[in-house]
């Protein structure tokens, strides 16, 4: 039902707006995936990254701008990409690298600020030396 979707997503977006948000919200949508072995089960992983990314690339209602959303779970994505369990990580990684390409097409001027500039100031420290 509509009210159920609409209840569900409200409660989804209240989540990745908290600290810590997108990565518990990336946790409990990936969990589970990753079992199983072979062609199939590597489609149904890429298939669930790619669902999780567009969930985090889209900006809330609740939110006022989708600059304040970037500005919000954009650190919280890169954070994703420093997972240490490495089952995790590869799973982490890939939602990150998928939300970042689509974040980057719907938003570039925003993707560049919060995602590319953070992603590459160290590199960039580095070549001005």
């Amino acid at each position: 039902p509509a009210w159920l979707r609409r209840l569900c997503g409200q409660l989804l977006s209240e989540r990745l707006l908290r600290p810590h948000g997108v990565h518990a919200v990336v946790r409990g949508i990936m969990e589970g995936t990753g079992g199983g072995s072979g062609a199939e089960a590597a489609a149904v992983d890429w298939r669930k990254c790619d669902v999780v990314a567009k969930i985090l690339a889209a900006c809330p209602q609740q939110c006022l701008s989708v600059e304040d959303y970037y500005k919000l779970v954009c650190p919280q994505i890169l954070d994703l990409l420093h997972i240490q369990d490495k089952l995790t990580a590869l799973q982490f990684q890939r939602v990150a690298t998928t939300t970042l390409l689509t974040m980057a097409k719907g938003h570039p001027q925003l993707a560049e600020k919060y995602l590319l500039q953070p992603m590459l100031a160290p590199l960039l420290q580095c070549s001005n030396a």
